[in-house]
């Protein structure tokens, strides 16, 4: 490749988890507009309210498997690996991280399934082209 294509996933996950975060913010805030908590439950992390126990859980997930994807995508770069292949599998895992998270928030479990097994292939592929790369340059 012969610029920065590698970053660009790693862009667009980083507007996924700041949406998320944004999301989280609006849905804390309405469950104790409602008067369902108090606000000091979240500061203490008592019992959080479903609205926004999901979208907390789905900013988790962000920081799960997308730490190994950010890790190859990083060393992708760094050891020139970084071609269209690289690219194409890094899109596949972002694409599949928006997927699941929105399937995290909507409940439909089985394609929330499909999605992390997709993402998780992907990041998983990505570090076998790594070792690849390195064993034959």
């Amino acid at each position: 490749m012969t610029g920065f294509e590698m970053f660009w996933p790693l862009v667009a996950h980083a507007l996924l988890v700041f949406c998320l975060y944004a999301l989280l913010v609006v849905r804390r805030a309405a469950v104790v507009r409602s008067g369902k908590v108090e606000r000091i439950a979240f500061r203490e992390n008592l019992a959080e309210p479903e609205e926004s126990r999901i979208v907390n859980r789905a900013i988790a997930n962000q920081f799960e498997l997308p730490v190994l994807f950010y890790a190859a995508s990083v060393l992708l770069f760094i050891t020139e690996a970084d071609n269209i292949v690289a690219v194409v599998l890094a899109w596949i895992f972002v694409v599949a991280r928006y997927v699941q998270a929105a399937m995290q928030l909507t409940g439909n479990l089985p394609l929330r399934r499909l999605s992390f097994m997709v993402g998780f292939a992907s990041a998983f592929l990505m570090w076998v082209w790594l070792a690849v790369w390195m064993a034959t340059n």
